[in-house]
């Protein structure tokens, strides 16, 4: 069957229109590539400035999971994925289990690890809690060590450039031992 004039130049139309849509989306993947921020995955390092609890984990952003006792910090886990530069408005979620007696086991007279001593232990974790937020982070030149400070009243500062707690260009200088206070402030999302 021969093809009309008119058929032809239909098919000819929609193919004309076919690349001219697939170039107009190829364009646009190109853009939103060259505009995409570029990542990086940076260590996570945590700092309790409780003295009477202790974070048995935490994450940012779902990665990272060391524990931290009472009164310190430090010790790098792998790695959560941020802008290598800061950006306005950048948030993190920090995900944490605290322990509010993280030194009761030293006076149970059970001989540790024994029946007795654990099932004391499930009872003792009956009292963990577990707690999530979303946080600003601290603005940044250069992506560095991100910083989770752990606070009173489940406050959670994040900081992620280069400098390092300790040194005066870093954002949250907390001391390491901070005592809850007997009532902690109503926070806004209450």
């Amino acid at each position: 069957m021969p093809y009309s004039h008119n058929s032809l130049a239909t098919r000819l139309i929609a193919a004309a229109l076919i690349a001219s849509t697939l170039l107009m989306l190829n364009g646009c993947a190109e853009l939103q590539r060259s505009s995409e921020v570029k990542r990086l995955g940076a260590p996570i390092e945590g700092y309790n400035h409780l003295s009477s609890s202790a974070i048995n984990r935490f994450s940012v952003n779902g990665s990272g999971g060391s524990n931290v006792g009472s009164s310190s910090g430090g010790g790098q886990t792998c790695c959560v994925v941020l802008p290598v530069t800061w950006q306005p408005g950048l948030t993190v979620v920090v995900e944490w289990e605290e322990d509010p007696d993280p030194f009761a086991y030293g006076d149970w007279p059970e001989k540790a690890f024994t029946d007795a001593w654990r099932e004391r232990m499930d009872e003792h974790e009956t009292h963990y809690t577990q707690h999530r937020v979303e946080v600003e982070v601290a603005p940044y030149e250069a992506l560095g060590v991100v910083n989770v400070h752990f606070l009173p009243c489940n406050e959670i500062k994040v900081s992620a450039g280069t400098t390092r707690f300790g040194l005066a260009s870093h954002p949250y200088n907390y001391p390491l031992n901070m005592e809850e206070p007997d009532q902690c402030p109503a926070s806004p999302k209450d």
